[in-house]
């Protein structure tokens, strides 16, 4: 993957992008939600730059998985935490963190792979995961595990 300056509107989209397509697609509810809080704005970008960042996303998915991207767990942990650390402002973190939880609740299903890189954001920079509205069977299992422990 593609290298971009620490803590710019780029590096930020990137990991936008990322879970916009840590499931396997990018669907009309995550889109709907791009323009419903205006993610572009508040990363500081035009909507052509921030799609031109999905694009090259995208590009270096597909070149690193062999043409078929099926979701996050096809990215090494190793590469996606390179790609957290170009973004090291807690303030930053933290819109990022509440950008990528809305986006994944956007189509009302939080599929395993949002739910995984949501939780792999919290844990790497050290945030508590946001309150979610809906959850993955991943998160479901989790509860159930905890409570008979």
């Amino acid at each position: 993957m593609r290298s971009y300056t620490r803590n710019s509107p780029q590096a930020a989209a990137r990991i936008v992008a990322l879970t916009l397509l840590s499931d396997g697609h990018l669907g009309a509810p995550e889109m709907d939600g791009l323009r419903r809080i205006d993610v572009p704005g508040r990363l500081d970008m035009s909507h052509a730059d921030f799609m031109a960042v999905v694009q090259n996303v995208c590009d270096d998915l597909m070149a690193t998985s062999n043409h078929q991207w099926a979701g996050i767990s096809h990215l090494p942990l190793t590469q996606l935490h390179q790609v957290l650390d170009e973004v090291d402002d807690v303030g930053l973190r933290l819109i990022l963190l509440q950008i990528c939880a809305a986006l994944s609740e956007s189509d009302r299903h939080l599929a395993d792979g949002e739910y995984d890189l949501l939780c792999t954001l919290a844990d790497r920079w050290d945030l508590p995961l946001p309150v979610l509205r809906t959850t993955s069977a991943r998160a479901m299992q989790a509860v159930n595990a905890a409570t008979v422990a």
